[in-house]
Parts: structure tokens; sequence; C-alpha cells
């Protein structure tokens, strides 16, 4: 799969039969699935793309130069838009993502070591 850039926050996924254009302020999280990798954007849309999330956690890292990065990894399953970080629930092993505004949340289920180096990141700053 080719991208392209078309600005600093929006990437083109695009192979030989579609195009996926992604506003990356708008994605939720990105998670692993073998080779593929799943965008899930705050309104619920999701996209699948045919690429690692090593390769996607590589190009934000390229795309996003910044001392507070727009995403983060958590574990080996998600990259996560630390903008939609609601909750935080260790015993739960819930994160919970939401925008404020779009109805609903979105709950995934993370290990506690990976919620707790999360909590902690954010309790340490």
């Amino acid at each position: 799969m080719k991208h392209f850039r078309l600005s600093e926050t929006t990437l083109f996924f695009n192979t030989r039969d579609e195009m996926i254009k992604v506003r990356l302020e708008r994605v939720a999280y990105f998670e692993s699935d073998s080779n593929y990798c799943h965008v899930v954007f705050i309104n619920g849309a999701k996209a699948t793309l045919l690429t690692s999330l090593v390769n996607i956690e590589e190009l934000l890292t390229k795309r996003l130069k910044s001392d507070n990065p727009m995403f983060i990894r958590i574990g080996k399953r998600y990259i996560v838009n630390r903008q939609y970080i609601f909750q935080i629930s260790v015993p739960r092993q819930r994160l919970v993502l939401t925008d404020y505004i779009t109805s609903g949340i979105m709950e995934l289920s993370i290990s506690k070591d990976a919620l707790k180096n999360l909590k902690q990141l954010y309790t340490n700053n």
C-alpha cells in the first residue's frame, strides 16, 4: 500500500482498487490485526489498511514530529489519539475514548500493565 502526503495531518493510502483518506485529527485509534491495521475514527467510521501497526507508528513518528505527540502506542495492539483519552480504568482493563461532541464512547480492552504505564505517564507530567 502506498501513501503520499496532502498535508501534515492528512494521509492517503492508495492501492490498486481503492484510496482511503485519513485525517489524523479525527482518528480515535489504530488497531493491529496481523498484517492489517484498522483505523477507527471518532465518529465510529472504520477502514482497514494493508499495512502493519509498526509501519503506521513509523509513519506517524516521521510525519508528526513533536515534543508532545498526538498519538501514543499502548501495548502491542493499539496506537491511540491522546486528545480523545477520557478514562483509564486499570482494574477493569478499559480505556475509554470520547471527543465530548459525538454521541457515545469507545471502550478498548487493554492489559493492566499497559494501562498502568499510560496512567503513570499522565500522573507524572
